[in-house]
C-alpha cells in the first residue's frame, strides 16, 4: 500500500494535479521585443491565476511563428494555441478542418454583442468562432519625440499631408532624422497603407482593397498619392534598410529621429523605456478629427484536437484572454486597446484613451487590408510596394503591377 501511495504521489508531483495538468497550454507567439515580452507575461500570468499551466513558445518574427504553427498542425504535433493577426491568415486552416472552435466560450460571454464588426467578421467564420481576439491595434499611428519637435520649432501636430511634409523639413533642418523607418517589406507596406488611409481617405482605400477597383488605381489621384508616398523616403536615414521596427522606435525614444509611422505596438517600447505619452512623446491617429482608424490586431487560434484536456485548456485560454481585467492589463503593456468597451480604461494612457474614443465612432472604422484580401494577394501587393519604395521604378509602372495584383485576387 505504501509503495502504491508513493508511486501515486510521484506521478502527481511529476504531472501536477488532474485539474492543473488538464489545463496545460503551449502557446506559440512572436512577441519577443521588450514591450511585447512584458505584454505577453500579462496573458501568461492571467492564465496561471485561472489555474492553468502556461508553456511559452516564443518565435521571433510573425512569418516564422505562423509557419511553425502551421507545420506543427499539419504534422500532427500542434500547440494548444497559436498567434495570428486579425485577418484572413488562418481561414485556409479553418477550411481544411484543422482548427477547433470556441463557440461555447463565445456564446457564454456574448462576443457577438461587443466585438467590433471588422473583428467579428474575421474570427467568426461560417457561424463558428475559430479565434479569440486579444486586442485592437491601429497600424497607422504617428509617434513623435517631443524633444525633437521642440528642437525643430514644431509647435502643433500636423493636420494635413502638406503640414506633415513641412514638419519633416523642419526636423531635417534641425539635424534630426525626420522619419524613423524600418526598412523591411512589411514595414514599407504598413507605411503605404497608413498613407493610403490618411491621405487617400476611406473611399480610395476601400475601392482598392475591398472592391479591387482598377479604375481607382489608374486614377490621377492615386498616382499622386504614390508619388507623395515615395517622397517620404527622402526623409529617412541611410541606416533604414533592414532595420527592425523597434530599433526605429528607439530612434524616436532617444530623440535621434522625429517621427515614426507605425502601429500602436510601438507604444509598448516607449513604456518599456519609462517614457510617458504626452510628456516625452506624442501621438496622433491621423490628419484631422475624422481620419480613418484602421482596425487590426492579434488573435489566437486553437489547433484541432480531440483530447479533452487540451480542449479544456483552449477554452480556459479563450475565457481568460477576453476577461475585462486581462484585457486592461495586457493592452496597457502592449500599446493596443481592449477588444471590448465595457472595461475600466481610466488608467490607460492618453493615446489609448484617444483610440478608445475614436472606436466609438463606427464611421471611422476601416478594416485592415488582410481582412479584405487573401494572404496571397497581400503578399504580391507587399512585393510591389517594397519594389517601388526601394528602386527607381516609376509610379506608372507600380500602378500597372498593382492592377494586375488586384485582378488576380
Amino acid at each position: 500500500m505504501k509503495q502504491r501511495t508513493a508511486i501515486a504521489l510521484g506521478l502527481a508531483l511529476a504531472f501536477g494535479t488532474g485539474a492543473a495538468f488538464a489545463q496545460k497550454a503551449e502557446v506559440i507567439h512572436w512577441w519577443t521585443s521588450g514591450g511585447e515580452s512584458a505584454a505577453v507575461k500579462e496573458l501568461a500570468n492571467a492564465y496561471k491565476a485561472a489555474g492553468g499551466t502556461w508553456v511559452d513558445s516564443a518565435i521571433a518574427g510573425g512569418e516564422a511563428a505562423r509557419s511553425t504553427a502551421i507545420n506543427r498542425i499539419v504534422g500532427g504535433t500542434p500547440s494548444t494555441a497559436a498567434q495570428f493577426n486579425t485577418s484572413k491568415q488562418f481561414h485556409d486552416i479553418i477550411d481544411a478542418g484543422l482548427l477547433n472552435n470556441v463557440d461555447e466560450v463565445a456564446q457564454k460571454n456574448g462576443w457577438d454583442k461587443w466585438l467590433p464588426a471588422p473583428i467579428l467578421n474575421s474570427v467568426k467564420v461560417k457561424g463558428h468562432f475559430y479565434a479569440v481576439p486579444v486586442n485592437i491595434h491601429m497600424p497607422a499611428w504617428f509617434w513623435y519625440s517631443k524633444a525633437a519637435f521642440a528642437k525643430a520649432g514644431i509647435t502643433a501636430e500636423p493636420k494635413s499631408a502638406d503640414e506633415f511634409f513641412a514638419a519633416l523639413d523642419k526636423l531635417k533642418a534641425a539635424g534630426v532624422v525626420p522619419l524613423a523607418q524600418g526598412g523591411q517589406p512589411w514595414q514599407e507596406k504598413i507605411l503605404f497603407d497608413a498613407w493610403l488611409a490618411h491621405v487617400g481617405g476611406s473611399e480610395m482605400y476601400l475601392k482598392i482593397y475591398r472592391d479591387r477597383d482598377a479604375a481607382t488605381l489608374q486614377s490621377p489621384a492615386f498616382k499622386s498619392l504614390l508619388v507623395s508616398y515615395k517622397k517620404l523616403k527622402s526623409y529617412t536615414d541611410a541606416g533604414s534598410p533592414g532595420r527592425n521596427w523597434n530599433d526605429a522606435t528607439s530612434m524616436v525614444i532617444s530623440g535621434k529621429a522625429g517621427v515614426q509611422i507605425m502601429g500602436d505596438w510601438a507604444k509598448g517600447e516607449f513604456q518599456a523605456a519609462n517614457q510617458t505619452a504626452g510628456k516625452e512623446f506624442g501621438c496622433f491617429a491621423g490628419f484631422g478629427p475624422k481620419s480613418p482608424y484602421i482596425i487590426a490586431g492579434d488573435v489566437f487560434v486553437f489547433p484541432k484536437t480531440t483530447d479533452p484536456a487540451q480542449i479544456k485548456a483552449q477554452h480556459l485560454l479563450a475565457d481568460t484572454f477576453t476577461s475585462p481585467a486581462t484585457q486592461v492589463a495586457f493592452n496597457n503593456k502592449k500599446g493596443s486597446i481592449p477588444i471590448r468597451t465595457d472595461v475600466d480604461a481610466k488608467g490607460m494612457d492618453i493615446c489609448a484613451q484617444m483610440g478608445i474614443q475614436i472606436m466609438k465612432d463606427t464611421s471611422r472604422h476601416l478594416p485592415n487590408p488582410e481582412m479584405l484580401i487573401s494572404p496571397d494577394v497581400s503578399g504580391v501587393m507587399q512585393d510591389i510596394v517594397t519594389k517601388y519604395w526601394n528602386t527607381n521604378q516609376s509610379a506608372d509602372d507600380a500602378v500597372k503591377a498593382l492592377v494586375l495584383a488586384v485582378k488576380g485576387g
